[in-house]
């Protein structure tokens, strides 16, 4: 007798539902548009975003709910991650218009890509199943291939994609890998069922730990940890800015949901072994980017190795939240919330920073070189001191919010016993500060090689101005997103 289908419930899953309708709506839209209404492309999509966040937003109650043959969940996790995507993908969306309108490149297959791309988020964020981690997984890493490579005329961009694309097939694979070596390990592919597999003690230790190392080297690669790094500084510098600032951003909150859903919500018995990995990711994370990022001269790859040792810092929270194999509920709460924390903060000041890269470009200039903020205090003093906000805060200078991303972090990981590591990542953000402080150097005392205006519009600026704000205002009063953090995760593991 054949099972009868159960019809799912599809109102955890109504923010992708709405995505995927208003991505079709689009891609009609696109056929009968002309171009002088491309305009209602961006429009089209800033809307999708922001119906998507409202449903997220009304929906995030604290209420774990699964769906889709518990495959799927919709908790306080999932909601909060889901609205920090849509309103990213929104600064996004308003950042990168000016740009791509200048580079004849504002065409609605870019659109599509990036709602396809934040649906790949979405469903990562909210997978219960290494399926659908997978399949979150792919169809925004296929998304992110195409808008690398969306200037079908660049050289440069074409070869970044296709780095790219080799090194995360490659990265997906070792994922994939290890998922199927916790399966046969375990026995099942919910993330919930391997947590309690490994619990009773009914798995094979030898395969599961060799499934671990797979798995945690697919989630370094999707951070850009060290030494799975390869691809992050030439995908930057190659990719349009655009697409950069997408990558730089969004993608993050992905990656630490999926890194929390495999490592804490499924392995988490397994701690004592992840952590190890984790340190080391860590370590060579902080170091390498830092020193790395100290030698470029193209401000796209230099935050580019600024964004590898912002995730070690990360990975520094992740694997504090156990000590001596034993977890403490408010020790582990505020690792884990001190993570989440770092990596909105990140997120924030990321967008800015790539949004002044793109506000100082102009048709036939990329404005991807340090030089290009020479003097920057004397062509427009207020964009200058936006600059200055972010390039502090992410030095970690108070009173900024990467100040207190990086205090609470560096204070988790005390009191889980890593004191040397937390001495030696405080080192090495000394370093750090000098490529930060010698942007701030060359916008105030030095000439300016560049005399053009600086034009954008409107609403990048308010924008822009707006983002400087919040990370100068969270700075000041940092609570108001560490308590958020911590209640999405208390109601999430506890």
């Amino acid at each position: 007798m054949l099972n009868q289908f159960v019809t799912p419930d599809l109102l955890p899953a109504a923010p992708e539902i709405f995505l995927l309708a208003m991505a079709g709506l689009i891609l009609l839209a696109d056929l009968v548009v002309g171009r002088a209404q491309r305009w209602i492309m961006p429009a089209l999509t800033v809307i999708a975003l922001a119906g998507s966040a409202l449903i997220s937003y009304t929906t995030m109650d604290g209420r774990p709910a699964l769906t889709f043959s518990n495959m799927f969940v919709d908790d306080f996790l999932a909601d909060f991650l889901k609205l920090a995507v849509d309103i990213a993908v929104i600064a996004v969306v308003i950042y990168s218009r000016a740009y791509l309108v200048a580079r004849n490149l504002d065409k609605g297959e870019y659109y599509l890509l990036l709602l396809f791309a934040t649906l790949g988020m979405m469903v990562m964020i909210s997978a219960a199943h290494f399926l659908t981690v997978y399949l979150g997984l792919e169809l925004l890493s296929l998304s992110l291939y195409a808008l690398v490579a969306i200037n079908r005329d660049s050289v440069r961009a074409t070869e970044a994609a296709m780095k790219y694309f080799v090194l995360g097939a490659l990265a997906s694979g070792l994922l994939l890998y290890g998922m199927s070596m916790v399966y046969g390990a375990t026995g099942t592919l919910q993330i919930g069922a391997v947590a309690q597999a490994i619990f009773h003690g009914d798995a094979n230790g030898t395969i599961l730990v060799f499934g671990l190392v797979f798995i945690v080297a697919g989630i370094a690669f999707k951070l850009g940890a060290v030494p799975f790094h390869m691809w992050v500084p030439d995908v930057y510098d190659g990719a349009p800015t655009a697409i950069t600032l997408f990558i730089a951003s969004a993608p993050k909150l992905a990656a630490f949901a999926m890194a929390m859903r495999l490592l804490v919500f499924g392995l988490f018995e397994l701690a004592s072994q992840w952590q190890i990995m984790l340190l080391l990711l860590a370590v060579l994370s902080i170091a390498v980017g830092n020193l790395a990022a100290i030698a470029q001269t193209s401000i796209k790859r230099m935050l580019a190795y600024s964004g590898i040792s912002h995730m070690g810092f990360m990975l520094l929270a992740l694997m504090s939240g156990v000590v001596s194999g034993q977890p403490d509920p408010f020790g582990t709460l505020n690792a884990y919330s001190s993570a989440l924390y770092y990596v909105v903060a990140y997120v924030l000041m990321a967008l800015g920073s790539f949004g002044m890269v793109l506000l100082l470009s102009r048709a036939g200039h990329e404005a991807d070189k340090l030089d290009d903020f020479k003097g920057l205090n004397k062509r427009n003093p207020w964009f200058a001191g936006v600059m200055l906000v972010f390039m502090f805060s992410m030095a970690g200078i108070p009173f900024f919010i990467g100040f207190f991303a990086k205090f609470s972090v560096l204070l988790a990981a005390v009191r889980a016993g890593y004191v040397a590591v937390v001495v030696f990542a405080v080192m090495f953000s000394l370093v750090g500060a000098y490529y930060y402080l010698r942007v701030v150097k060359l916008m105030y005392f030095d000439a300016p090689v560049d005399s053009a205006p600086i034009n954008a519009p409107v609403d990048m600026r308010v924008l822009l101005s707006m983002n400087g704000l919040a990370v100068a205002l969270l700075g000041l009063f940092p609570q108001l997103v560490m308590a958020w953090c911590q209640l999405v995760l208390q109601r999430s593991l506890f």
